[in-house]
């Protein structure tokens, strides 16, 4: 796609359809005024929550790490 379809759609200027005026806030035909399929969320990827989960244990471990070496004796 080489070119912006919207490009002369655009809010506020003079030949804006009435769903892009600048004070249209998305009311009249629900929140996506493009009229874009909505998309369901997929289920939720459990090995990459536990991933980050171990990666924010990690780092603040290591955090802890910094702080213990750099107590004074």
């Amino acid at each position: 796609m080489a070119t912006d379809e919207h490009d002369t759609d655009a809010p506020g200027h003079a030949g804006a359809v009435a769903h892009h005026a600048t004070d249209d806030h998305g009311d009249d035909h629900g929140h996506d005024d493009h009229a874009h399929d909505e998309e369901a969320l997929g289920p939720v990827n459990g090995p990459a929550w536990g991933a980050a989960i171990l990666g924010v244990l990690l780092g603040l471990a290591v955090a802890a790490a910094f702080v213990l070496a750099t107590l004074p004796p």
